[in-house]
């Protein structure tokens, strides 16, 4: 399967990521098939860079963009928000009762 991901680069404690399409077999850090975009995270606003008709293009030939990236993707304009979200990764504070 073909998926969008982030691809960390930088140095320590001060990560830069390109917005890549690679095989979901290969690692994070490993071979990828195309660069779409840049993320830097360090500057204020977040700097995204993400060219929208490639990113399209893939996501129209099946890749499917992690929850970070299709977040980015959403801010860039190659995607529309979807009505649903996904649920929180974390469970929330019980009630006293």
């Amino acid at each position: 399967m073909v998926k969008m991901r982030l691809f960390r680069m930088g140095d320590k404690k001060n990560p830069i990521y390109r917005v890549v399409v690679a095989d979901s077999r290969k690692a994070a850090t490993g071979e990828y098939i195309e660069c779409v975009g840049h993320y830097n995270p360090g500057t204020t606003p977040a700097q995204v860079k993400i060219d929208v008709e490639l990113a399209k293009a893939w996501i129209a030939k099946g890749a499917q963009p992690t929850e970070t990236v299709k977040s980015l993707l959403v801010q860039a304009g190659a995607m529309e928000k979807s009505a649903k979200l996904s649920p929180s990764k974390t469970k929330g504070k019980k009630s006293d009762k």
